[in-house]
């Protein structure tokens, strides 16, 4: 009985040893649940399949046009302009202002006592034109005021190369005006963004050799895109 016990005790052991090292080697399976999952599965997230040349529709991160020729959101149509401009975004515009225009100033036959204002881009940008030009005659010393009724609907802007044009009743047709004189001078400033505010440098446009006749009637048109509309007031 002794000898058989020892024999059974025997082979009880050998089998839990042979069953430890099954565990041991990876060779053997345990049952400890679900959260028993391997590091890798539970750490690193599976590897996205890379797409196929040609297939699935292609991330636009420029705002661009699609090849179907549909126009991305949040982009403007080719030619589309915005309201109150004319060619180009604001982001790519400036001042006109003597620094990038040539001015010239001449006296007209109709209508009468007119003179008129030419502004020329000279510049490689696109300029804005804003509200009216400030005339100062020799050193007068008070300002010329706009025909409001010239106020146009839209900013006049120049491309390069392009001009805009302004009117100037220089003195009344019957006489009422007060104050006339003969001015040699002629300086043309500009304004901002904001009536009355500065748009950067003036101009000096010559004169004729006679000089021009003003008195307290002198008043100007607003910028205008169009030489007609300038001296139509």
């Amino acid at each position: 009985m002794r000898i058989r016990r020892t024999r059974h005790l025997l082979a009880l052991t050998a089998l839990a040893a042979l069953a430890l090292t099954a565990c041991e080697n990876g060779t053997g399976t345990r049952d400890e649940g679900a959260s028993a999952l391997p590091a890798s599965s539970a750490t690193t997230p599976p590897a996205k399949p890379a797409a196929d040349a040609g297939t699935g529709p292609a991330e636009n991160t420029t705002g661009s046009q699609g090849s179907s020729g549909t126009k991305a959101p949040g982009t403007k149509a080719p030619g589309a302009k915005a309201p109150g401009t004319s060619d180009a975004d604001t982001a790519t515009r400036v001042l006109c202002n003597g620094s990038n225009t040539k001015v010239t100033a001449q006296p007209v036959s109709r209508p009468l006592n007119h003179m008129l204002l030419t502004v020329t881009n000279t510049g490689s940008k696109i300029c804005d034109l804003t509200y009216y030009p400030v005339l100062r005659f020799d050193e007068m010393q008070w300002v010329p005021q706009a025909a409001e009724e010239t106020h146009p609907q839209a900013v006049t802007t120049l491309a390069p190369g392009e001009s805009g044009y302004a009117g100037a009743l220089l003195s009344a047709a019957d006489g009422s005006g007060d104050g006339g004189q003969t001015a040699k001078k002629l300086t043309v400033a500009f304004q901002g963004m904001t009536p009355n505010s500065s748009g950067g440098a003036s101009a000096t446009p010559a004169l004729p050799a006679g000089g021009v006749y003003y008195d307290s009637s002198l008043t100007v048109t607003y910028w205008q895109q169009d030489a007609d509309d300038a001296l139509s007031w």
